[in-house]
């Protein structure tokens, strides 16, 4: 039998906002945690991602006593802070969640940065350049964890429970036994051309419907944004050279837009993806390891604090009363939380694209998408908008 070279109450494995925060809730609550991460700091500090974290998301975190974690501005996510135009007017979103009011923008690898830094302050245990994870005995009541730690030494950890944060990609999910777990996929039929840019974004976030396709610009810092404009699937960087990028930008704006340097560039086709049940045995799947959302919803990063929080308060229960209700329902809980917002993301990803370029899915299914996409905005005699061309 192997023998741990050392204990302890949960292995995380993947040190990012999935990660980080549920180890910070863990050691917030008293409960000993080792976080394992393959990539260097400095990676995981400045990988460029989505930057939108919604109401609840921030009220989490402030009910955890992290609020110093958001730096950078707020947004209201559904008052109208965040300009949509539609055919060159702008118009003015509907505010029906009081949940939805106090959103802030936070581009991924600043909250990353600011939950590493109290994490350690607070002396949590994180492993940078763990490499070669692998999960071992997870229908046992300690399952071991080994890794190669910087130094290219072979590492086991003990533990009474495994999280995998470790995204899309990662080990976790492939350590569950083949046939265990459904997986449901919903393809759109479309794709975003994602382009990081050294253009900041003024204002910080803003869409466009237009019969070209959607566009929006998001800001990843004071010096940077990210550029999105739909596309079809089969469409490669190579068709996108970066004079068409700021010309196809400026005409689904309806106006000139400032240009400069582009960074990368990427096709990446909407789907959504749900894995269940989210656990098995003493592993327990966390963000974006377990579900993929629509990046139109700007979801992602909320979703995976849900599941955190949800996960942290189970295994606090278990630990300190002996108590394994909130564990055994962990997966129901998160995945009908999840279902719920994969439904409201269809809705409005397909709001904002169909109702744009007729070409994907008709222009039957367009005029539908452009009288729910009304349901979002403002009427027209409410906004008080002026046309931006």
């Amino acid at each position: 039998m192997t023998q741990a070279d050392e204990h302890t109450t949960v292995v995380i494995v993947g040190g990012g906002v999935a990660g980080l925060a549920l180890g910070t809730f863990l050691l917030r609550s008293g409960i000993r945690c080792a976080v394992l991460e393959k990539h260097s700091r400095e990676y995981v500090e400045n990988r460029q991602r989505a930057g939108s974290l919604n109401g609840r998301g921030v009220r989490m975190l402030r009910e955890w006593g992290a609020e110093e974690v958001l730096e950078g501005p707020r947004h209201n996510s559904s008052g109208g802070a965040v300009p949509l135009i539609i055919d060159g007017e702008e118009r003015e979103w509907q505010v029906e969640d009081p949940e939805d009011t106090a959103g802030a923008f936070v581009p991924q690898q600043v909250l990353v940065r600011n939950l590493i830094r109290m994490f350690l302050r607070d002396g949590g245990d994180l492993r940078f350049e763990a490499e070669d994870v692998s999960l071992e005995g997870l229908d046992t009541e300690h399952p071991l964890v080994r890794y190669r730690d910087a130094a290219g030494t072979s590492k086991v950890i003990g533990c009474d429970f495994v999280a995998g944060s470790d995204g899309y990609q990662g080990v976790s999910r492939t350590a569950i036994p083949d046939g265990f777990l459904s997986c449901h996929t919903h393809e759109f039929g479309y794709a975003w051309l994602t382009v990081m840019t050294e253009v900041p974004a003024d204002p910080l976030a803003v869409m466009a419907v237009h019969p070209r396709g959607f566009a929006a610009q998001i800001t990843r810092g004071p010096n940077a944004s990210r550029v999105y404009l739909q596309c079809p699937v089969t469409d490669t960087v190579d068709d996108w050279p970066d004079e068409r990028v700021w010309t196809e930008l400026g005409a689904r704006f309806c106006t000139t837009v400032p240009r400069g340097p582009i960074v990368t560039k990427q096709v990446v086709p909407l789907r959504g993806v749900v894995f269940s049940p989210m656990s098995y045995g003493r592993l327990h799947l966390v963000g974006d390891a377990a579900h993929l959302i629509s990046p139109m919803s700007a979801e992602g990063m909320s979703l995976a604090l849900h599941d955190a929080e949800a996960l942290a308060r189970a295994i606090v229960q278990q630990v300190e009363k002996d108590d394994p209700s909130l564990l055994e329902s962990y997966s129901d809980t998160c995945l009908t939380h999840t279902w719920e917002r994969q439904a409201a993301a269809i809705w409005t990803t397909d709001a904002m694209h169909d109702s744009g370029d007729s070409t994907y899915r008709g222009e039957f299914l367009k005029r539908v998408a452009r009288a729910n996409l009304e349901n979002l905005v403002r009427p027209r005699e409410a906004k008080g908008s002026t046309s931006v061309a």
